[in-house]
Protein backbone atom coordinates (compact mmCIF):
# COMPACT_ATOMS: atom_id res chain seq x y z
CA UNK A 1 0.00 0.00 0.00
CA UNK A 2 1.38 3.41 -0.93
CA UNK A 3 1.69 6.23 1.55
CA UNK A 4 -1.14 8.14 -0.13
CA UNK A 5 -3.47 5.13 0.05
CA UNK A 6 -2.54 4.57 3.69
CA UNK A 7 -3.12 8.23 4.60
CA UNK A 8 -6.44 8.30 2.75
CA UNK A 9 -7.69 5.18 4.54
CA UNK A 10 -6.58 6.48 7.95
CA UNK A 11 -8.31 9.83 7.39
CA UNK A 12 -11.39 7.96 6.16
CA UNK A 13 -11.62 6.18 9.52
CA UNK A 14 -11.50 9.40 11.57
CA UNK A 15 -15.22 9.45 12.35
CA UNK A 16 -15.21 5.84 13.56
CA UNK A 17 -12.06 6.47 15.59
CA UNK A 18 -13.60 9.58 17.15
CA UNK A 19 -16.62 7.58 18.37
CA UNK A 20 -14.28 4.99 19.86
CA UNK A 21 -12.23 7.75 21.51
CA UNK A 22 -15.40 9.23 23.00
CA UNK A 23 -16.37 5.83 24.38
CA UNK A 24 -12.97 5.59 26.08
CA UNK A 25 -12.65 9.12 27.44
CA UNK A 26 -16.28 10.29 27.89
CA UNK A 27 -15.03 13.80 27.15
CA UNK A 28 -15.10 15.57 23.80
CA UNK A 29 -11.80 17.43 24.21
CA UNK A 30 -9.94 14.39 25.54
CA UNK A 31 -11.38 12.36 22.66
CA UNK A 32 -10.04 14.88 20.14
CA UNK A 33 -6.60 14.70 21.77
CA UNK A 34 -6.67 10.91 21.75
CA UNK A 35 -7.74 10.87 18.10
CA UNK A 36 -4.91 13.24 17.20
CA UNK A 37 -2.34 11.14 19.09
CA UNK A 38 -3.61 7.99 17.39
CA UNK A 39 -3.41 9.44 13.90
CA UNK A 40 0.07 10.85 14.56
CA UNK A 41 1.27 7.47 15.79
CA UNK A 42 -0.30 5.73 12.81
CA UNK A 43 1.56 8.01 10.43
CA UNK A 44 4.80 7.75 12.41
CA UNK A 45 4.67 3.94 12.54
CA UNK A 46 3.20 3.33 9.07
CA UNK A 47 6.12 1.02 8.30
CA UNK A 48 4.92 -1.31 11.10
CA UNK A 49 1.54 -1.84 9.42
CA UNK A 50 1.36 -5.08 7.47
CA UNK A 51 -0.36 -4.76 4.09
CA UNK A 52 -3.58 -6.70 3.55
CA UNK A 53 -4.40 -6.75 7.26
CA UNK A 54 -7.16 -4.93 9.11
CA UNK A 55 -6.19 -1.24 9.26
CA UNK A 56 -9.22 -0.36 11.39
CA UNK A 57 -8.28 -2.95 14.04
CA UNK A 58 -4.67 -1.74 13.96
CA UNK A 59 -5.79 1.86 14.56
CA UNK A 60 -8.19 0.81 17.33
CA UNK A 61 -5.33 -1.03 19.03
CA UNK A 62 -3.10 2.03 18.81
CA UNK A 63 -5.88 4.17 20.28
CA UNK A 64 -6.66 1.75 23.09
CA UNK A 65 -2.98 1.39 24.03
CA UNK A 66 -2.44 5.15 23.90
CA UNK A 67 -5.46 5.68 26.15
CA UNK A 68 -4.24 3.06 28.63
CA UNK A 69 -0.70 4.47 28.71
CA UNK A 70 -1.98 8.03 29.19
CA UNK A 71 -4.28 6.85 31.97
CA UNK A 72 -1.48 5.00 33.75
CA UNK A 73 0.81 7.99 33.42
CA UNK A 74 -1.88 10.28 34.86
CA UNK A 75 -2.56 7.93 37.76
CA UNK A 76 1.15 7.62 38.51
CA UNK A 77 1.64 11.38 38.62
CA UNK A 78 -1.44 11.93 40.80
CA UNK A 79 -0.77 9.18 43.34
CA UNK A 80 -0.27 10.39 46.89
CA UNK A 81 1.20 8.10 49.48
CA UNK A 82 0.21 9.19 52.95
CA UNK A 83 1.85 7.23 55.74
CA UNK A 84 0.59 9.46 58.54
CA UNK A 85 -1.84 8.38 61.21
CA UNK A 86 -5.47 8.81 60.11
CA UNK A 87 -4.33 9.88 56.62
CA UNK A 88 -3.73 13.42 57.83
CA UNK A 89 -2.29 14.82 54.59
CA UNK A 90 -4.94 13.37 52.30
CA UNK A 91 -7.76 14.70 54.48
CA UNK A 92 -6.51 18.29 54.56
CA UNK A 93 -8.65 20.31 52.16
CA UNK A 94 -6.78 22.45 49.67
CA UNK A 95 -8.87 25.62 49.72
CA UNK A 96 -7.13 27.81 47.19
CA UNK A 97 -5.80 25.29 44.68
CA UNK A 98 -2.23 26.54 45.05
CA UNK A 99 0.72 24.71 46.52
CA UNK A 100 1.82 25.85 49.94
CA UNK A 101 5.11 27.77 50.23
CA UNK A 102 6.60 24.88 52.22
CA UNK A 103 5.80 22.33 49.56
CA UNK A 104 7.13 24.61 46.81
CA UNK A 105 10.36 25.08 48.74
CA UNK A 106 10.62 21.34 49.39
CA UNK A 107 10.07 20.60 45.70
CA UNK A 108 12.82 23.00 44.73
CA UNK A 109 15.22 21.43 47.24
CA UNK A 110 14.37 17.92 46.05
CA UNK A 111 14.80 18.93 42.41
CA UNK A 112 18.18 20.48 43.26
CA UNK A 113 19.29 17.19 44.81
CA UNK A 114 18.09 15.28 41.74
CA UNK A 115 20.13 17.64 39.54
CA UNK A 116 23.24 16.71 41.56
CA UNK A 117 22.96 13.05 40.54
CA UNK A 118 25.35 11.80 37.90
CA UNK A 119 23.77 11.78 34.42
CA UNK A 120 23.86 7.98 34.23
CA UNK A 121 21.40 7.89 37.17
CA UNK A 122 19.62 11.23 36.76
CA UNK A 123 18.45 10.74 33.15
CA UNK A 124 16.76 7.33 33.64
CA UNK A 125 15.31 8.45 36.99
CA UNK A 126 13.79 11.67 35.65
CA UNK A 127 12.38 9.85 32.59
CA UNK A 128 10.78 7.29 34.92
CA UNK A 129 9.32 10.03 37.14
CA UNK A 130 7.96 11.73 34.00
CA UNK A 131 5.94 8.58 33.31
CA UNK A 132 8.06 6.73 30.77
CA UNK A 133 8.18 2.95 30.95
CA UNK A 134 11.39 1.03 31.51
CA UNK A 135 11.31 -0.23 27.93
CA UNK A 136 10.90 3.29 26.51
CA UNK A 137 13.80 4.57 28.61
CA UNK A 138 15.97 1.61 27.61
CA UNK A 139 15.30 2.22 23.92
CA UNK A 140 15.95 5.96 24.22
CA UNK A 141 19.24 5.49 26.07
CA UNK A 142 20.21 2.35 24.13
CA UNK A 143 20.64 0.35 27.35
CA UNK A 144 19.36 -3.03 28.53
CA UNK A 145 16.18 -2.84 30.63
CA UNK A 146 17.99 -4.39 33.60
CA UNK A 147 20.55 -1.58 33.53
CA UNK A 148 17.80 1.04 33.44
CA UNK A 149 16.01 -0.57 36.41
CA UNK A 150 19.27 -0.79 38.31
CA UNK A 151 20.14 2.85 37.70
CA UNK A 152 16.69 4.01 38.78
CA UNK A 153 16.98 1.90 41.93
CA UNK A 154 20.43 3.35 42.71
CA UNK A 155 19.14 6.88 42.08
CA UNK A 156 16.31 6.27 44.55
CA UNK A 157 18.72 4.94 47.16
CA UNK A 158 21.00 7.98 46.74
CA UNK A 159 18.05 10.35 46.96
CA UNK A 160 16.64 8.62 50.03
CA UNK A 161 20.01 8.93 51.74
CA UNK A 162 20.41 12.63 50.97
CA UNK A 163 16.74 13.46 51.58
CA UNK A 164 16.21 11.37 54.72
CA UNK A 165 14.87 14.47 56.51
CA UNK A 166 11.87 14.46 54.16
CA UNK A 167 10.82 10.92 55.02
CA UNK A 168 7.30 10.67 56.44
CA UNK A 169 7.51 9.20 59.90
CA UNK A 170 4.62 7.15 61.27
Amino acid sequence: MTAIEFNTQVIGLRKTLKYFALSLTSDSEDAKDLLQDTILKAFAYRDKFVDKTNLKAWLFTIMKNTFINNYRRAVRTNTIIDGTKDLYYINIPNKNGYASPESTLNSKQINNVIELLEDEYKIPFTRYVDGFKYKEIAEELDLPIGTVKSRIFIARKKLMEVLKDYAIKN
